[in-house]
């Protein structure tokens, strides 16, 4: 299925307030892209401006290089897929995937084979004469898809397909999505909230907030590379903590004050004002015996543990003030630290950033999201 480009210029939309506030963006042909951020972000108003349910207040939107402006959505070569899956009780699998080919007037003995090979694609080929309300909540999922799919769209676009699934369920269809869409290679637009989803997925992302895009790239770039603390804070689990640049070095070097610590940083510093955030991620910190020496090394104390299965969670509070997670693979040995353990935490150079101010920390508004994170943590 070629084509599927997806370009926006300076695209806007107000309901009274600026909802999504002049993106520009660019979506290769045959690309999983993700828009990622929490509930009021703009990203599925975004979605539905590109599938024509709302038309942009200003900008454009173009699909492989043609403007969809004026374009009613039944007229546009894409294809939703919501979190509810909207599909019609009282007709069986085949003619649900079906509905959608019967305007289009198609032979008989054609649309059998469409609707056949959507089915088979989604690993439901033998569920073709069953109802949804005999699927489970991932069957009928993988219906949708197929619906949506056995049009032949150049543009797919996923508003939260897997949110009303239970966790376990959302891990293995995850990947079983973005193996979907290498093998039919057209363009996926996912919108969503959960950072698991996104970084398993997508070949890009963008991270939104009120309305605009706050950072694009690949997975591993933006999860390494946050823009600012609210990015940092977000995608993934972080450890921020307020230091003051007291130094800087060559290229992207500088030394940062964490209480009585002087940090050395590898990451971030050219551009970082004089109080800053520092961030690392909570597997990249390492738990020493109190006292190691070294440079980077911060005396802490052990507050908590949390058994999470293949991993121990260990929550410490710095002598500095600033409370820090670790993240501890299990080998199947005993807990190596207890409550009020004194410890040092090496804060590795190359594992530290300090990043540029402009971005808060993500409030109670990302409760849910933060959540999210914690919950793909638990064990299976």
């Amino acid at each position: 299925m070629p084509g599927g480009r997806i370009e926006l210029v300076s695209l806007t939309k107000r309901f009274g307030e600026i909802a999504v506030d002049a993106i520009d963006l660019q979506v290769a042909s045959g690309e999983f892209f993700s828009l990622l951020g929490p509930s009021g972000c703009g990203k599925t108003t975004t979605l539905r401006l590109i599938a024509g349910f709302e038309q942009p207040t200003s900008g454009q939107i173009l699909l492989d290089g043609v403007d969809l402006s004026g374009v009613p959505p039944h007229k546009r070569n894409v294809n939703t897929v919501f979190q509810s899956y909207a599909l019609f009780p009282f007709l069986t699998v085949f003619d649900n995937v079906a509905f959608g080919l019967r305007n289009s007037k198609l032979p008989e003995g054609e649309l059998r084979s469409r609707v056949d090979a959507a089915l088979e694609l989604v690993k439901l080929g033998t569920f073709g004469k069953r109802r949804p309300g005999q699927l489970s909540g991932g069957q009928q999922q993988r219906v949708a898809l197929a619906r949506a799919l056995v049009l032949q769209p150049s543009v797919l676009l996923l508003d939260e397909p897997l949110g009303a699934l239970d966790a376990k369920l959302r891990r293995s269809l995850k990947v079983e999505l973005k193996a979907l869409q290498e093998q039919v290679g057209i363009t996926f637009l996912y919108v969503t909230h959960d950072q698991e989803e996104a970084l398993t997925m997508s070949d890009r992302l963008a991270v939104m907030r009120d309305g605009k895009i706050v950072q694009i790239g690949a997975p591993a770039e933006v999860y390494e590379e946050p823009a600012d603390t609210y990015v940092a804070d977000f995608l993934g689990v972080s450890n921020l903590m307020a230091v003051d640049i007291v130094e800087r070095g060559p290229g992207a070097r500088c030394l940062a004050r964490l209480g009585e610590t002087v940090l050395t940083v590898e990451h971030g510093g050219q551009d970082a004002p004089e109080r800053s955030h520092a961030v690392i991620r909570p597997e990249r910190v390492k738990i020493e015996e109190f006292g190691s020496p070294g440079p980077n090394r911060v005396p802490a104390m052990v507050e908590r543990l949390v058994y999470l299965g293949s991993a121990t969670q260990v929550f410490l509070r710095l002598a500095a003030g600033a409370d820090l997670q670790v993240v501890l693979q299990n080998d199947g040995g005993p807990a190596p630290y207890a409550h009020g353990t004194p410890v040092h935490a090496y804060l590795a150079p190359d594992a530290l950033r300090v990043l540029a101010g402009g971005g808060q920390v993500a409030g109670a508004d990302d409760e849910a999201a933060a959540l999210e994170t914690e919950e793909a943590l638990q064990p299976s």
